[in-house]
């Protein structure tokens, strides 16, 4: 079995209801959500003239390959409603591999570590709620230390429940 800490993302509809459906699809399909993080609402990041977003990292325990696992994230996203048309854009939902154990992927389709989490507050924070001494397998580094060195200026708030 592994363990994936994955990002879920909504700024589209019911953001919060959408989150949660992810979620339970996650369960049914990938495996048992260990932990998950509270909700995290942000301005939107990389394009800025859209709604706000809510974002939730799930650690799931998985018998799936990491090649899999995409394939089945893709397929819920699918499933949900999301059409990927612009890049940055709003969507019903996203559900990105942030770690898959403590293994480096890099393929054309694949990279984990996801390689802009230590440029987003939106990842960093929800991740170090639930795994903060978690290692980073390339910079070595806690979610707790690249947090404090993120340089993301964006604001990210904790929702309320």
């Amino acid at each position: 079995m592994a363990l994936a800490y994955l990002l879920l993302g909504s700024n589209m509809g019911q953001s919060k209801e959408l989150l949660a459906n992810a979620a339970d699809h996650i369960q049914q399909l990938i495996g048992p959500i260990q932990v998950q993080s509270s909700i995290y609402k942000s301005d939107a990041w990389g394009k800025e003239d859209q709604d706000p977003f809510l974002n939730q990292v799930l650690l799931v325990e998985t018998p799936l390959s990491a090649s899999n696992l995409l394939q089945s994230l893709l397929k819920i996203e699918q499933q949900m409603g999301r059409i990927r048309s612009v890049k940055w854009g709003a969507r019903i939902i996203d559900i990105d591999i942030i770690y898959f154990n403590n293994e480096i992927i890099n393929e054309a389709s694949l990279i984990v570590p996801h390689p802009k989490i230590t440029d987003r507050r939106f990842v960093l924070l929800p991740i170090e709620e639930i795994a903060p001494d978690y290692l980073h397998p390339i910079l070595l580094k806690s979610n707790t230390i690249l947090l404090k060195e993120c340089g993301d200026s964006l604001a990210v708030y904790k929702k309320a429940p």
